[in-house]
């Protein structure tokens, strides 16, 4: 098996300014980390695991090389959060897909961001999500049904930098000649459900760039509540070559940032000003490893630069009022 294409869109959303998705599309090398830690923290979490990543160059390696990865990934966040004060507490989940040379894939997943694969048809999760409500419908306790609005949804159980080490799930699965795989943030998988989702990859099979751009639309007018990536990648028959095909494609959001959250047909207008969060949306269970989300802070304008066009004009107007009394002086004085 060898890739046959890919595409990648990620979007902050309708309600947030700022993305704290991350996103490694590097074939045969694919993930997704979603930060979390308030303020920035979220951000450079992910950022930090994304890129151990992508400066890894790993063509290859099985179960034990994902694994190590991400403990990379998890050692690199973990150690600046215990550094810098700004940034205690942080972390992110991670989901990596890794294409193999022997027509497997490894999966490496920690956290609530998803892995998906449509065959023949039919779209099938191949993660377990590692979050509180997830662990109660796998028990039993809980139906999938209620899971989907529990109030306690985003609570995950796991994720990488809250611990210097973190418990990978890494598996393998045979990969067929027309699979596609989905790798999502929960900001796809909370606001649009598993029949949508399949029905946008069915209907754009063929356009893994146009399936990526529909998937974030639907997450946005489903409500856009957090940060939205999807990354697409299909097997084709063939031998993976030594450079990614031209049609491997990556897509930055600020590009399409207008188009895929403010969608003008839905009459839906931009916030007209950032407000910071008041509490962060996605936390890690037990509570105390995990510090209070920091207050993000506001910008402030230059004052300088105001008061010093204030005073122009002020200069201005004098010089036309003395002008106009020299004036008015001189002709009475004639």
């Amino acid at each position: 098996m060898k890739i046959g294409s890919s595409a990648v869109r990620t979007d902050p959303g309708r309600k947030r300014r700022g993305n704290e998705d991350s996103y490694v599309c590097r074939p045969p090398l694919f993930a997704i980390a979603d930060g979390m830690g308030g303020a920035q923290a979220g951000e450079i979490a992910s950022a930090l695991a994304a890129g151990a990543l992508d400066e890894s160059g790993v063509t290859g390696g099985g179960e034990r090389r994902v694994t190590e990865l991400i403990q990379e990934a998890n050692r690199r966040v973990h150690e600046r959060a215990v550094s810098d004060a700004t940034t205690s507490g942080m972390g992110t989940t991670m989901t990596v897909m890794l294409v193999e040379d022997d027509d497997t894939i490894t999966v490496g997943h920690v956290g609530d961001s998803r892995a998906y694969l449509l065959r023949d048809g039919r779209l099938e999760q191949i993660t377990d999500d590692h979050s509180l409500v997830a662990e109660l419908v796998r028990r039993g306790e809980l139906s999938p049904q209620a899971a989907e609005v529990h109030p306690q949804r985003s609570v995950i159980t796991r994720a990488l930098g809250t611990d210097p080490d973190v418990d990978v799930d890494a598996f393998r699965i045979e990969a067929r000649a027309g699979d596609l795989y989905l790798i999502c943030s929960d900001g796809l998988s909370d606001m649009v459900d598993g029949e949508t989702i399949e029905r946008v990859l069915l209907e754009h099979r063929d356009d893994l760039d146009a399936a990526a751009r529909a998937l974030v639309q639907a997450a946005n007018r489903a409500g856009g509540e957090d940060n939205i990536t999807a990354l697409l990648f299909d097997v084709v028959e063939g031998r993976q070559p030594a450079e990614p095909d031209e049609r491997t494609r990556e897509y930055d959001a600020a590009a399409f940032h207008d188009e895929d959250t403010l969608h003008p047909e839905d009459g839906v207008a931009p916030p007209v000003e950032e407000q910071p969060p008041a509490a962060v949306d996605t936390m890690v269970v037990p509570a105390d490893e995990i510090n209070a989300a920091l207050a993000a802070g506001g910008t402030a304008s230059d004052p300088q630069a105001g008061l010093g066009r204030r005073l122009l004009a002020l200069l201005v107007i004098a010089a036309l009022c003395a002008v106009i009394v020299v004036l008015v002086w001189w002709g009475l004085a004639r």
